[in-house]
């Protein structure tokens, strides 16, 4: 698949590829490669439950299937909602958007997507029997989120929050979530975890939109890329890379982790390019130039949730 797609994606301009599969459509539609980013926080809270010596199985699983429908579920608004409100061009550089390519019908798009984020709600109603009424906030919260990303009256990508929405989601509630499902408790140690967590998560999305900061902005989608500028949205990513790294060291110092935890740190061995990359970036270089680092990024965010996750349980 990926060599039929990327004779589609090599000009940043999209025509509707008609010898490839739908099943094969859907899962580009899903954005693959976007699943790691729900999946490591998942992974950390389970490693910090094992911390606890309170890890369960089933929640731990249903928290990590929940988190990867609703992953699913906003990539499909966000392919319907962005292209319904001009987000989507035949200008914007990056990964084939189903909708606008033409490779489903926009209402095919969206009812997908309503129809994961249905069942990502139908498996919460196990969680909340599990966790109860933290949890039942918590699913709601996220699947109206998950729409209202770029979808509703005020899509929050289109007003400069996109990168608070994922930080609290990805980081602060994912893995204090995951962990409250397993434990039935929350502390300090979760929340430091979960915001280093959400870091690098937002780390992503920041790459995301400062490729996209031109024909975002033409669009009338104000990121805060688009607010801040070229050289506000680098400082941005480093800042959030440099408090992620400084996680472990805090857990240490102030929560007891073990020393292991400071093997999380081999997550900037993995970011040196794409950092090298992102401070090169200028306006008036090719934004394709940053397809790269976006991907490095996000093998980053997941190995430092995995690494997190597994040096704490061993701790």
């Amino acid at each position: 698949m990926a060599s039929l797609v990327g004779k589609y994606v090599a000009a940043g301009r999209h025509s509707r590829p008609k010898e490839m599969p739908r099943y094969k459509i859907w899962v580009l539609a899903s954005r693959p490669r976007t699943l790691t980013a729900a999946a490591a926080p998942v992974l950390l809270g389970t490693g910090l439950a094992l911390r606890s010596g309170s890890m369960r199985v089933g929640p731990a699983l249903a928290a990590l299937v929940g988190a990867l429908l609703i992953q699913i579920g906003t990539n499909l608004a966000n392919d319907y909602y962005d292209h319904l409100r001009g987000g989507d061009t035949e200008d914007r550089v990056g990964p084939v958007r189903a909708t606008q390519a033409g490779l489903l019908p926009p209402k095919t798009v969206r009812n997908g997507a309503f129809l994961v984020l249905a069942l990502a709600l139908l498996l919460g109603v196990y969680l909340v029997g599990v966790g109860g009424v933290p949890v039942l906030i918590i699913g709601i919260a996220s699947v109206l989120c998950a729409v209202a990303y770029t979808g509703g009256p005020f899509p929050l990508a289109y007003h400069g929050l996109g990168d608070v929405f994922v930080f609290v989601f990805f980081g602060l509630v994912a893995v204090g979530g995951t962990f409250w499902v397993q434990t039935l408790s929350f502390g300090a140690e979760v929340l430091l975890a979960g915001a280093g967590m959400g870091a690098m998560a937002t780390a992503i999305l920041v790459v995301n939109n400062l490729r996209d900061i031109k024909t975002d902005e033409a669009a009338g989608k104000r990121t805060l890329a688009v607010r801040i500028g070229v050289l506000g949205t680098k400082f941005e990513f480093v800042l959030l890379v440099l408090f992620a790294l400084s996680v472990p060291a805090v857990g240490i110092a102030f929560f007891g982790w073990s020393p292991l935890t400071f093997l999380t740190l081999l997550v900037a061995v993995r970011l040196l390019r794409p950092i090298s990359s992102i401070l090169r970036f200028h306006e008036g270089r090719d934004p394709r130039t940053l397809i790269p680092p976006l991907g490095g990024t996000a093998q980053a965010a997941g190995l430092y949730g995995v690494l997190l996750g597994i040096t704490l349980a061993l701790g």
